[in-house]
């Protein structure tokens, strides 16, 4: 089986084309034979190592990758009948498991992480909804603002970004949202009510527009102790990459770690259904073939993109 992985950390060129054995589908378990897999920044924190701490004992090769679109081609004992082989499904990976990540021709994952995938979408574009918006809805869901409350997005042209401000308009809130001056029509598009430019003074211009702050932040951008001064006291920030704060003046920082609810299906199905009926947005920024995931890799890190980079398995 090919898949592309590490066996030592490093830059995109640690990435190789590797020679795995063909994984096997156990109890509760399913085999989906991959044709997409999208490319995130945890991949390339996987690549340099960031993730080592994770995987005590493991040894390498590690194959990156949490997003997988394809077909299922073998179930595996106990498993449920709501799936069948020959399905088009997208699934969570979780590349610490001894099964790796989705950069491979097939991947093993817990049936409860594995969902139909959008009628209507084809695999690229399938590939790159769960994890962004799984992430995008459990930091809505940590700031618990009530519909007609207001909350903020930073980061909102990205991936997770985008994904917060469908869903929170969805959910009946007010969105200030930050973009480049080239992405705020874009922005506006995905429902933001307000929009104010990105960088350095963010949360001045947040607070221009709700003056006593915004009872709840999504940090997109990963910018922590320089979006809190937009957030009003005792309100919540739901940070991105595990910051834990202390915030101060009561401010809640709650991070959001994604695998906490990969196995949550009810959660990942509704996801699915907002995306075929138009509420969330798939966006392809480039298709390479799998043996161009270093490429993938530059690109991803050189910033600038629209859209998620997607490696075709097919």
């Amino acid at each position: 089986m090919k898949a592309i992985g590490v066996h030592e950390f490093g830059g995109p060129e640690a990435l190789r084309v590797l020679d795995l054995p063909e994984p096997q589908a156990g109890p509760g378990e399913v085999r989906i034979r991959v044709h997409a897999a999208a490319v995130s920044p945890t991949d390339v924190m996987l690549r340099t190592g960031g993730h080592a701490v994770r995987m005590p004992g493991r040894r390498p090769p590690f194959v990156p990758g949490m997003d997988a679109a394809g077909v299922i081609d073998q179930l595996g004992p106990d498993t449920d009948g709501r799936l069948r082989v020959g399905q088009r499904v997208v699934a969570m990976v979780l590349f610490t498991s001894p099964h790796g990540g989705a950069y491979a021709e097939q991947v093993v994952v817990p049936a409860a992480s594995v969902v139909p995938a959008p009628e209507g979408a084809d695999f690229p574009a399938a590939s790159t909804l769960l994890m962004n918006a799984l992430t995008a809805r459990m930091s809505l869901d940590v700031l618990a603002v009530p519909p007609g409350g207001t909350v903020a997005v930073t980061g909102a042209a990205g991936a997770v970004g985008a994904y917060a401000v469908e869903l929170a308009e969805a959910d009946g809130l007010t969105v200030i949202a930050d973009a480049g001056p080239d992405d705020t029509e874009l922005v506006r598009g995905f429902g933001a009510d307000h929009v104010v430019e990105r960088g350095s003074g963010v949360a001045d211009r947040i607070r221009a527009l709700a003056p006593d702050g915004v009872p709840g932040l999504v940090d997109g951008s990963v910018q922590t102790t320089d979006v809190v001064p937009a957030i009003a006291d005792c309100g919540t920030l739901a940070e991105l990459r595990g910051w834990p704060g202390p915030a101060g003046r009561g401010v809640r920082v709650r991070p959001v770690m994604v695998r906490d609810d990969m196995t949550d299906t009810a959660k990942l199905d509704a996801l699915r259904r907002l995306a075929e009926d138009g509420t969330l947005t798939l966006r392809v920024a480039e298709v390479l073939p799998a043996e161009e995931a270093p490429e993938a890799h530059r690109m991803l890190e050189a910033g600038g993109l629209r859209g998620r980079l997607v490696l075709d398995f097919s």
